[in-house]
């Protein structure tokens, strides 16, 4: 569904990410792991069209995507749940999950999309004319997520999304995760710092490093290796 050749991105003279290959399977999770400044969340940015690669291959579907502005990726079927959520607080849960669905792609099944998301958080239904500023931390990230899926994308990559929350919410979102693609078959790009518990959930996983790709293979193979434990574990 995804395929990353040969990436590059820099900002200014500081390269961020340096030759990434990746991919991603219809149908899979795939985990994207690392420490803080790895270039996780300049991968995402740069799939998404808010960054534009000094060179490399996007391609979604066979389309190449590589330097779209992110409303075309966004109507192609790529969604993204950005790291600190960023809902819109002065509007209510009602009026950003429509804001989700503002895609051409999405506007006739709106309604549809609208039923779904809200049996699927059904805090959210309780609370759809609640400002969205006004709610704690774990529902703005249900929120994020419910918005992202108004737009009815195939593909949905999450940056950080258990970041700043409690673990049992923390735990709450994964489970978000898990069900989004067992009983949607929704495929997931997840880029986390939590490495076990994203590790656990991932088909798939990669291991960025100062931009590189260094590791890659099966979620469980990745976190049963000692240089994954000693580094990223404590272990």
């Amino acid at each position: 569904m995804l395929e990353i050749a040969g990436l590059d991105l820099f900002y200014g003279d500081a390269q961020a990410l340096d030759g990434v290959s990746l991919s991603v399977a219809a149908g899979e999770i795939v985990a994207i792991v690392g420490a803080n400044g790895a270039g996780k969340s300049s991968l995402i940015r740069t799939v998404f069209g808010m960054e534009r690669p000094h060179r490399g291959s996007i391609r979604f579907e066979g389309r190449e995507i590589a330097g779209e502005p992110p409303h075309r990726i966004c109507n192609l079927g790529i969604g993204q749940v950005a790291e600190g959520r960023q809902v819109f607080p002065n509007m209510t849960v009602r009026e950003n999950l429509e804001m989700g669905a503002t895609p051409p792609r999405a506007r006739a099944g709106a309604s549809a999309a609208m039923a779904r998301v809200l049996a699927l958080f059904p805090h959210l239904s309780e609370r759809r004319r609640q400002l969205a500023g006004t709610l704690s931390g774990g529902e703005q990230q249900m929120l994020a997520i419910a918005r992202c899926l108004m737009g009815q994308p195939r593909l949905v990559m999450l940056d950080e999304p258990s970041l700043g929350l409690a673990p049992v919410v923390a735990e709450e979102v994964f489970r978000v995760v898990r069900e989004l693609n067992r009983r949607d078959g929704l495929t997931l790009v997840l880029v986390e710092q939590n490495v076990v518990q994203s590790l656990t959930l991932a088909h798939r996983g990669y291991v960025l490093e100062n931009g590189r790709i260094v590791m890659e293979g099966g979620g469980a193979e990745l976190l049963a290796d000692d240089r994954v434990r000693r580094a990223y574990i404590g272990l």
